[in-house]
């Protein structure tokens, strides 16, 4: 009589199912990390986002600002060095671009680095979400087989013949939707939260150009104009 349950499911698997069931487990393993450790950073800087924007609306400088470790921050450190840059350089270079166009290249250049930053590992996620399935279908391949094959050794297509290698290769099809899944609803989550923090981050960058250029910080929302001095 034919044995059943998960403990008779491994024995009955060999090598090569046994090296399917491995890969899977490792994409799911990664595929988990990879969607608890980017949500919890993906958290922590919008609600890091917050608190510098309050902050830009009420500082003196931005000095406070650009001190902090995270997107806003870094983003308002590199346009302040690219303003002392130029007003250090433009004196001595002639051939510099314009003042405004030196700001945008090199706010720009930031805004790239952090969606960089930002979306490093969703590819992963987006590979396991698109491969795990046919890693499954491939186990399920195997376990047809093998059922054939019993099925030709033994004369008869009885249940108690076929039910082992039939049960796995269903298995393996759980087993690459169930990796599967998780990684593409987390994928489709996180693209969407990331453009909506790069959407404010560029928001901020024009922002912070319009106060490297004129001084000032104006709040089309709320309609609000400050006149700062541009630090020196």
């Amino acid at each position: 009589m034919a044995s059943f349950g998960f403990g008779a499911f491994l024995q009955h698997l060999n090598i090569i199912s046994l090296s399917v069931i491995f890969i899977l487990f490792f994409m799911s393993v990664l595929s988990w990390y990879l969607i608890v450790t980017k949500t919890f950073q993906l958290g922590i800087l919008n609600l890091r986002a917050r608190r510098v924007l309050k902050l830009f609306w009420k500082a003196e400088s931005l000095d406070s600002i650009a001190t902090r470790k995270e997107p806003f921050s870094r983003l308002a450190l590199q346009g302040i060095n690219a303003s002392f840059f130029y007003k250090k350089r433009a004196a001595q270079d002639t051939s510099l671009c314009t003042y405004n166009e030196f700001i945008v290249r090199n706010l720009r250049r930031a805004l790239n680095e952090e969606r960089a930053q930002l979306d490093s590992g969703l590819t992963i996620l987006a590979t396991v979400g698109s491969t795990a399935p046919f890693v499954g279908l491939f186990g399920t391949v195997l376990g047809i087989y093998d059922a054939l094959v019993t099925i030709s050794a033994r004369g008869s297509a009885a249940l108690d013949t076929v039910a082992a290698p039939v049960g796995e290769a269903l298995i393996m099809t759980a087993f690459g939707l169930a990796v599967a899944i998780p990684a593409v609803l987390a994928y489709n989550a996180l693209v969407r939260g990331n453009r909506a923090f790069l959407s404010k981050l560029e928001g901020f960058a024009h922002d912070l150009h319009t106060y490297l250029s004129t001084g000032a910080r104006v709040d089309m929302k709320n309609r609000v104009y400050l006149r700062r001095n541009i630090d020196e």
